[in-house]
């Protein structure tokens, strides 16, 4: 792709707009420890959401979600989609919980929840094992991903796309380790309009290149006839549910997805119950009420509104470059072929806003395990806050140079990474009914991650199934979540209860729900929680058919389907009217009277 003066112009004035930032920011974010990694817990729903959807939107996601379709069709997506259950769980069961802790970090929660040495192993190790190794190969896979992207668009090699991907996250360090939270959401609202802008222009011009929706439809219906699949069935590229007799989702498999994998396996942005950088916007929402619709509108945009365009320029592939050995640089090469010339430095400031805004969040996320769950904690617990915030600045610095290296060899270390992921495979549970239920303790959670690792592990190098197949994740799926359970429950009853002083404690910060703290709340009669169960979980499963039927009926609409399309929107805005009268009746901050 060749650019112009323009272009760099274009380029350069993105990354002066992001110094600016990062400057404009510096002296709120040097106020507190607080302000640097929860931006003094003050920040509204509209950008907490915003910022989340950001973060989640990577340089590689495009590309990615180019590929599901082009592969397996529309239906491709329900690899990621199965997480909508899980989303909109955190919005009605536990984005109020957070906001009411009062923790810097999720992991922080450890010690408010649980006691003794086991509480403060539990989150000693989380911290580092999540804030530098997971931390650093996320970034360093993130950085691969645009080495990529970089080599495709500029026609240079992978060291020099290297060179140029160090310079970039040099600056996005700079701008986080300046204007910490404050600065990297402030950040997230104009990178994610420019990262949504120029991929909504290029969803037009790629389906304006095959001829139009209509001209598109037919196409893929050849496209569908040429693989033997009749026109409408659950196999062609157009539907929405996959055919679970197809080899890439059996029967087995989506089960797996819709039945468990949502709320049982720990994934870094996709926490049963909320965790990492979502947990850390939550925790930055000014009240419990804008902590809810932080999370709430994150959902209904990183499912329903924004996979569109993605999705729209992935089955533009399968009709401009059919067959292509990589189907996820068919995204790229719409861009090179198709955009217009007076766009392509919009479009590659767009890439850079993608990565940036992921890179920035990852940094600051880091650091806060770091600086508040490891140093702090075990170092210096009574330094002044203007000495936590240099050391978060020197933190962000040396993940930086830490990632950096990763980037060198992640490819030969893609197995450990695999590894070091089997610790959270069947750990949701612990992690959702830790709120929920007063008897669940430290080693609780230290038990089912090391069963859940032990037990994946010993499946996949031992036994030998491979967790890369459809069947083999399903069935490895279910084999580690049922021991790591049965380990987790069972480790709960044989070893003691938490003491009483910290659970009464925990009861009075959180206000969990009654039905599993009887127990607790004889000995704290002054707090009237309320219970609230019931509603909740009809509200999640209200926000899940929104959320859902919103997804299908934008789709339908752009695919010219518009009886279909009007009845799921219909289904949508009735599931919103639910909520919103749900919530009305019952008050926002419900837990107490």
């Amino acid at each position: 792709m060749q650019l112009t003066i323009i272009d760099f112009a274009v380029i350069a004035a993105y990354f002066l707009l992001n110094i600016g930032i990062g400057l404009a920011y510096r002296n709120r974010a040097s106020k507190s420890i607080d302000d640097f990694f929860v931006s003094g817990r003050s920040v509204t729903w509209w950008l907490a959401g915003t910022s989340m959807v950001a973060t989640t939107f990577a340089a590689d996601t495009p590309l990615a979600v180019t590929g599901m379709v082009a592969r397996n069709g529309i239906a491709g997506n329900w690899l990621w989609w199965n997480f909508v259950f899980s989303g909109m769980m955190t919005v009605f069961l536990y984005a109020r919980l957070w906001r009411r802790s009062g923790v810097l970090t999720d992991v922080e929660f450890a010690e408010i929840r649980y006691s003794g040495k086991p509480a403060a192993i539990l989150r000693g190790f989380r911290a580092i094992y999540l804030g530098v190794p997971i931390n650093c190969m996320v970034i360093g896979w993130v950085n691969l991903a645009m080495v990529k992207i970089l080599g495709l668009l500029l026609g240079v090699s992978k060291e020099e796309a290297i060179l140029i991907v160090f310079g970039i996250i040099a600056i996005t360090s700079v701008v986080s380790s300046l204007s910490g939270l404050w600065g990297v959401m402030i950040t997230d609202m104009v990178q994610f309009t420019i990262m949504m802008g120029m991929t909504i222009t290029l969803s037009v011009y790629a389906v304006d290149a095959v001829g139009g929706i209509g001209a598109m439809k037919e196409k893929l219906m050849a496209v569908d006839a040429a693989r033997g699949v009749t026109a409408g069935s659950s196999d062609s590229v157009l539907s929405f549910i996959p055919d679970l007799n197809s080899a890439w989702m059996p029967f087995v498999a989506f089960f797996a997805y819709l039945a468990v994998n949502w709320w049982a396996s720990w994934y870094p942005g996709a926490e049963p119950g909320g965790g990492g950088y979502i947990a850390q916007r939550m925790l930055s929402a000014k009240d419990e009420k804008h902590s809810l619709l932080a999370t709430l509108w994150f959902n209904i945009a990183h499912y329903a509104i924004r996979p569109w365009p993605w999705i729209l320029i992935g089955l533009s592939t399968l009709i401009l470059y059919p067959g292509l050995a990589d189907p996820e640089t068919g995204y790229v090469m719409v861009m090179i072929d198709h955009l217009p010339p007076a766009l392509r430095g919009l479009m590659i400031a767009s890439f850079l806003a993608a990565y940036m805004s992921t890179i920035s969040t990852q940094l600051n996320w880091g650091a806060s395990y770091i600086v508040n769950d490891f140093y702090r904690r075990f170092f210096r617990p009574s330094a002044p806050d203007s000495h936590y915030v240099m050391i978060s600045r020197v933190s962000t610095v040396v993940l930086t140079i830490l990632a950096a290296l990763v980037t060198y060899v992640i490819d030969s270390i893609a197995g450990a990474y695999q590894l070091l992921m089997a610790i959270g495979a069947g750990t949701g549970g612990v992690l959702l009914l830790r709120w929920y239920w007063w008897r669940v303790n430290a080693w609780s959670e230290i038990s089912a991650m090391v069963a859940s690792f032990i037990v994946s592990v010993f499946l996949q190098k031992v036994m030998g199934w491979d967790s890369q197949t459809p069947d083999g994740f399903a069935y490895v799926l279910f084999w580690t979540v049922g021991i790591t359970t049965v380990v987790w429950v069972g480790t709960t009853y044989l070893t003691k209860p938490e003491p009483d002083a910290t659970l009464v404690a925990f009861y009075r910060r959180v206000k969990p729900e009654l039905l599993g703290w009887r127990h607790v709340a004889a000995l704290a009669p002054e707090v009237k929680p309320k219970n609230d169960l019931v509603p909740n979980l009809l509200d999640w499963a209200a926000g899940c058919i929104m959320v859902l039927c919103a997804l299908f009926g934008v789709g339908s609409i752009i695919l010219m389907d518009y009886g279909k399309g009007a009845l799921l929107i219909a289904g949508a805005l009735a599931s919103a009217g639910y909520i919103y009268w749900d919530f009305n009746r019952r008050g926002w901050s419900s837990a107490v009277e």
